[in-house]
């Protein structure tokens, strides 16, 4: 059946994952997980490739701060601050993944209690920091990456409705 959407999952760390993930596979879309946990600017990157557009150039440290400021104080408003507080901190080691902060203040920032504290923690980093090499990586709990491998044959012909003969639906999510 050819008209029931088909998107893939896992591993989307960036732009050209999703491109990378659409061509292997053949599938619609894609779903985004982890990929975005401290990173939600993934979302406008990942529009910019699927409309042809530039793809915007990453966030050095200070827009983050500001964009973690923005989701301290959304998670307030839902929350209250206690609740949201304990909340954030997950969230900013997401964020910080790969920037230069310091084992001081992110052991700190993983005891924020306070938006006040939150914002005086976050004006002492270094504000021009630029995005890290390799900031794009792994967030959450994760094993190793694994490449998505389908049947010989699959992308042939997608017309075809006949599972191959190698695929055992019982132990394969289906």
């Amino acid at each position: 059946m050819t008209t029931i959407p088909v998107l893939g999952n896992g591993d989307i760390f960036d732009a050209a994952d999703a491109v990378a993930m659409m061509e292997q596979t053949g599938c619609d879309g894609v779903v985004i997980g982890r990929g975005c946990l401290g990173r939600p600017w993934l979302f406008a990157e990942l529009s910019a490739v699927f409309n042809g557009q530039t793809i915007p150039a990453p966030p050095n440290l200070g827009q983050v701060t500001v964009i973690m400021r923005r989701h301290a104080e959304l998670l307030v408003d839902h929350f209250g601050e206690d609740k949201a507080l304990r909340d954030m901190r997950k969230h900013i080691a997401w964020y910080l993944h790969g920037f230069p902060a310091g084992g001081d203040i992110r052991r700190a920032l993983a005891l924020v209690s306070t938006r006040a504290e939150l914002d005086t923690l976050l004006e002492q980093l270094d504000q021009s920091a630029p995005f890290p090499e390799g900031g794009n990586g792994p967030r959450g709990r994760q094993g190793s990456p694994a490449k998505v491998s389908l049947p010989d044959g699959w992308l042939n012909d997608p017309d075809d409705c006949t599972v191959p003969s190698a695929a055992d639906v019982m132990h394969s999510g289906g």
